[in-house]
């Protein structure tokens, strides 16, 4: 089964950003930038974007999504006045919401032109207040998006182009009820684009519910390892073996400079975040949905900076992050998908720099580990783990067998059935509803009517007495 890692054809066969017909601004702003050739996905997105026709486009982290669907949205924007926004991008999480406003800004440096970025987390009338001063694009999460539309604040009968980035993190965060919501209030007439890694049933579903004959780009097929990322796996009992291994691994400061850490969850996070900085303290950070914003955003600026060397992050909150230079990706567990795999390892060895990609894998976790082989037709090589390294026997709650774990206090009606009571009911509470009759004893008693305040009931009634 070992073959060697493929590569979607001609994936670094990219063009000059000149070739492209961009606008002066746009250019110039780009020169700034220092960027000279255009990704595949920009290229062929270009035309597309700027057609007017709807467009799926397929591809992994690092490949410039983004750009791939501002470039043409800012050359073809043109100046108004008007209150309501023209462009809506929709994105999952609040730091991808922030990292897109400042791509806009970056490339809107000499265009004159008003974008805003709401998210949860905020004061809803401080969003509201940016809303009615107008604006020509709006990033948003759903979530947020839709809470300004109810308001009446928002307007999106103006919305001429319609992007939604990182459609596959929307649907697993349970975003549907807002896209299809926001589809309603969406006007008719309009462009849809629409980025993803991964292509689901669920993803399909939205395509065919609501895009017109759609272009599809597909770029590096799904499941395609890059040929500068070395692959490695580690075969571990558990999770403080694994652990124990990362620490290790973590010495060596010359080796591992900026490492990205993928936590299978927010309390294993937590847990692995305490762990390494006992070990390391100052050297790492951590982000997920339970952080407050400015946690995360200062979490990541510090990782970016090199002010901290290592980042623990779960899946969701990390995916279409700008982060450059990363050295190496642990993914501390296999993936519950292959695809999400191949997104995690994407985040190291981008343009000319090398990198590594390590996998840890419980027995339990060897099929999800075979599925990702079988995805990427490659054997990832197996390393020993070293003998000075501790295999620990303590295991975690979840790694628990069932009976040892203690009763959750917390017991759902799923989890826990009550028996008999331990008294006896007391004598109150042991009466019987009589229902009917009952009314019936209490109506012949005080001779009331059935029905309170029917004359005519009561004028019968005294006729036949």
């Amino acid at each position: 089964m070992k073959t060697k890692p493929y590569l979607c054809q001609n994936f670094y066969d990219m063009v000059l950003f000149q070739d492209l017909d961009l606008s002066n601004p746009l250019r110039n702003a780009i020169d700034e930038l220092g960027f000279e050739q255009a990704t595949p996905i920009q290229e062929q997105a270009f035309p597309a974007v700027r057609s007017g026709k709807d467009l799926v486009g397929i591809a992994q982290t690092g490949t410039g999504k983004t750009f791939a669907y501002l470039l043409p949205i800012l050359r073809d924007l043109k100046f108004s006045k008007q209150q309501h926004p023209r462009v809506l991008i929709m994105v999952p999480t609040r730091e991808l919401v922030v990292q897109v406003v400042e791509e806009i800004e970056k490339l809107a440096k000499y265009i004159t032109l008003r974008v805003i970025g709401v998210y949860g987390g905020v004061n809803l009338n401080r969003h509201k207040e940016a809303v009615a001063q107008g604006a020509d694009i709006i990033v948003a999460t759903p979530g947020r998006l839709y809470d300004l539309a109810l308001s009446k604040v928002l307007k999106l009968k103006a919305i001429q182009k319609l992007v939604i980035d990182e459609v596959d993190v929307m649907l697993d965060l349970g975003f549907r009820f807002q896209l299809l919501n926001i589809f309603d209030l969406l006007p008719p007439r309009r462009q849809n684009i629409m980025f993803s890694a991964t292509m689901t049933e669920d993803v399909e579903q939205l395509i065919d519910d609501y895009f017109i004959a759609p272009k599809k780009i597909a770029i590096a097929v799904s499941g395609t390892p890059l040929d500068n990322i070395e692959q490695k796996a580690y075969d571990v009992p558990n999770f403080y073996t694994k652990m124990n291994v990362l620490i290790d691994l973590l010495s060596d400061k010359q080796v591992y400079g900026k490492v990205l850490v993928f936590a299978p969850n927010k309390r294993n996070a937590d847990r692995m975040f305490n762990l390494v900085e006992e070990e390391y303290p100052g050297q790492v950070c951590v982000i997920h949905s339970n952080k407050t914003q400015n946690y995360r955003l200062r979490s990541i600026e510090e990782f970016n900076s090199g002010n901290h060397r290592i980042l623990i992050a779960t899946d969701v909150i990390a995916r279409g992050l700008d982060m450059d230079e990363i050295s190496h990706v642990v993914s501390f567990n296999p993936t519950q998908y292959p695809e999400n795999y191949m997104h995690r390892i994407g985040r190291t060895g981008r343009a000319d720099h090398k990198g590594t990609a390590i996998l840890f894998a419980t027995e339990k976790e060897q099929e999800a580990k075979k599925r990702i082989e079988e995805l990427m037709k490659y054997e990832i090589p197996l390393v020993a783990i070293p003998e000075y390294v501790t295999i620990s026997q303590q295991l975690t709650e979840e790694e628990r067998p069932r009976e040892d774990q203690k009763q959750s206090n917390n017991r759902t009606s799923q989890e826990y059935v009550p028996g008999d009571a331990f008294h006896e009911k007391k004598e109150k509470n042991k009466k019987v509803n009589l229902g009917g009759s009952y009314r019936r004893e209490i109506a012949k008693k005080y001779k009331k009517p059935k029905t309170r305040g029917d004359k005519n009931y009561n004028k019968r009634n005294k006729k036949r007495k």
